[in-house]
C-alpha cells in the first residue's frame, strides 16, 4: 500500500453521500393514488397557482416504479387494500407516504364495516394532512415536513423504515402527532 492511499480520508465517499441525499430529498416524485374528495385538492396543488414545481414533485409519475413518494389521498375501502398495498409494494426503496384528509388518517365521518379506520393499518405512513377536505397549502406543507423530515433520516439503514410517529400538520395552532 502506497503512502498516497492511506492518508485519505475518505471525503470524496462523504460528498457524493450527501450528493445523493440532497437529490433525493430535492426531488419527490408521487404516485396518483387519489381516491376521493381529497383527489381534487390534491390536483389542484400540481395547477400552476400553487407552483409544487418549487419543491420537486411537479411530476406524477402514473408508475409506481418511478415513485418514491404515495399521497393517499381519500377513504381507503377494504377492496383497494391489496391493490393500494401491491403499489405499495412496487414502489423502490426508499419510499414514503402521506395520508391525505381525515379519510385516508382515520376514515373521517365513515365509520363502517367497508372502509379502512386508517391507512396505516395498510402502509406505513410518514405524514399526516387533517381536515375534510384539506388544503392544497396543507398538502404543500405536508411535502415540506417530509422533506425535513428525510433530511434529518438520511442516515438511517432504511430509509422508507417507519421510525417514528408520523408528523402531523399544525391545524389552528394545535399540532398533531401521528
Amino acid at each position: 500500500m502506497s503512502d498516497d492511499t492511506a492518508g485519505k480520508s475518505g471525503a470524496p465517499g462523504l460528498i457524493l453521500s450527501r450528493l445523493e441525499d440532497w437529490a433525493r430529498e430535492s426531488s419527490l416524485w408521487p404516485v396518483t393514488f387519489g381516491l376521493a374528495c381529497c383527489a381534487i385538492e390534491m390536483m389542484a396543488m400540481s395547477a400552476s397557482r400553487f407552483d409544487v414545481a418549487r419543491f420537486g414533485s411537479e411530476l406524477f409519475r402514473a408508475s409506481p416504479r418511478q415513485a418514491d413518494l404515495m399521497i393517499v389521498a381519500g377513504r381507503v375501502s377494504q377492496k383497494m387494500r391489496p391493490v393500494l398495498r401491491e403499489v405499495y409494494d412496487q414502489m423502490p426503496e426508499p419510499k414514503w407516504v402521506i395520508s391525505m384528509g381525515d379519510c385516508a388518517s382515520c376514515s373521517g365521518v365513515f365509520n363502517n364495516y367497508a372502509l379502512i379506520q386508517g391507512v396505516d393499518k395498510v402502509v406505513p405512513v410518514d405524514v399526516y394532512v387533517p381536515a375534510c377536505p384539506p388544503t392544497p397549502e396543507a398538502l404543500l406543507d405536508s411535502i415540506i415536513k417530509l422533506k425535513e423530515r428525510i433530511a434529518a433520516d438520511s442516515r438511517s439503514a432504511r430509509h422508507g423504515a417507519q421510525t417514528s410517529p408520523g408528523l402531523g400538520i399544525p391545524h389552528d395552532g394545535v399540532s398533531f402527532q401521528g
